[in-house]
């Protein structure tokens, strides 16, 4: 009986070891599989520079100020987007916007804004992407300034290819219009104080204030 009992424990001892292989390959797999992630997250964590997208944005920036005129870098500066005149003779859609002065907003990575400067009206937002093939960090996102940049040479280099090549969407797909129309009250008040210092250092120039004594 003795026996008997023994070859039943080893055959019931053989039925649970093959049960639990699989199990027991699975947990040592997945242990192995979190400990080479710890290990490239270590490597990685070495060779990762925090400082270097600030450095990457500040020569974007010195680059994009370089590019544009002294009032767009003011603009840009100051607000956080650029302003662009259109230069197309006419303006796809309704016949009633054909032959009127227009402008885009430039914001970074998000979709360029056209809208009629006589009066705020938001026309429509165009969806444009300039990816950084040098991808860092696996990122394909550019530099907030290079970005701005790139859109800024787009439109001034071929507005109409950029347009007609960009997804076309109503105003407020991506842009709250409440913050645009934000931003064009603070566009209209910086040329206003702009204006107004130019003309008093104009003022001060031709009329310059006696010395003492």
């Amino acid at each position: 009986m003795l026996v008997a009992l023994a070859a039943t424990a080893i055959v019931v001892l053989a039925l649970l070891w093959e049960v639990s292989m699989p199990w027991i390959d699975r947990r040592l797999e997945g242990r192995k599989a979190r400990k080479e992630r710890r290990r490239a997250g270590d490597r990685g964590a070495a060779v990762y520079d925090p400082g270097r997208e600030r450095r990457a944005e500040q020569r974007a920036r010195e680059l994009l100020k370089s590019c544009v005129n002294e009032e767009e870098w003011a603009m840009y500066r100051d607000l956080g987007f650029l302003r662009v005149w259109g230069n197309q003779s006419t303006l796809d859609g309704p016949s009633e916007l054909r032959g009127v002065d227009y402008a885009y907003l430039i914001y970074p990575h998000k979709p360029i804004v056209a809208y009629l400067p006589q009066t705020g009206r938001l026309l429509n937002e165009y969806c444009v992407e300039f990816p950084d093939e040098t991808r860092p960090y696996g990122s394909p996102r550019l530099p907030d300034s290079d970005d701005v940049l790139a859109k800024w040479m787009a439109l001034n280099g071929d507005e109409r290819r950029v347009i007609s090549e960009a997804n076309l969407h109503l105003p407020g797909r991506q842009i709250d219009p409440r913050q645009v129309q934000r931003d064009l009250w603070r566009l209209g008040r910086w040329e206003r104080e702009r204006l107004a210092r130019a003309l008093r250092a104009e003022a001060s120039s031709r009329h310059p204030e006696p010395a003492d004594g």
